[in-house]
């Protein structure tokens, strides 16, 4: 099986594409707006995991966590 790769610098929008799974994780992580309609083709299109967690303020190690924990490979 293919690595998973995540690019930190890429957006939101364009990392839920390759990996649909990673909307239902930021929910949990406390990225509720995710879920609204219209949220992730608009606002996700331009930010990107460490611009949202300095924005609500949730820690970018627990993000890296979480993601390593579903077998992600964290490219910074």
């Amino acid at each position: 099986m293919d690595e998973k790769r995540i690019d930190l610098n890429a957006s939101v929008y364009s990392l839920c594409g390759a990996y649909p799974e990673i909307r239902d994780l930021m929910a949990e992580l406390g990225f509720n707006d995710i879920l609204k309609p219209g949220m992730l083709q608009s606002v996700g299109r331009f930010m990107t995991l460490p611009r949202g967690a300095a924005l609500r303020k949730i820690d970018l190690g627990l993000i890296k966590d979480k993601l390593r924990e579903r077998g992600f490979v964290i490219m910074e």
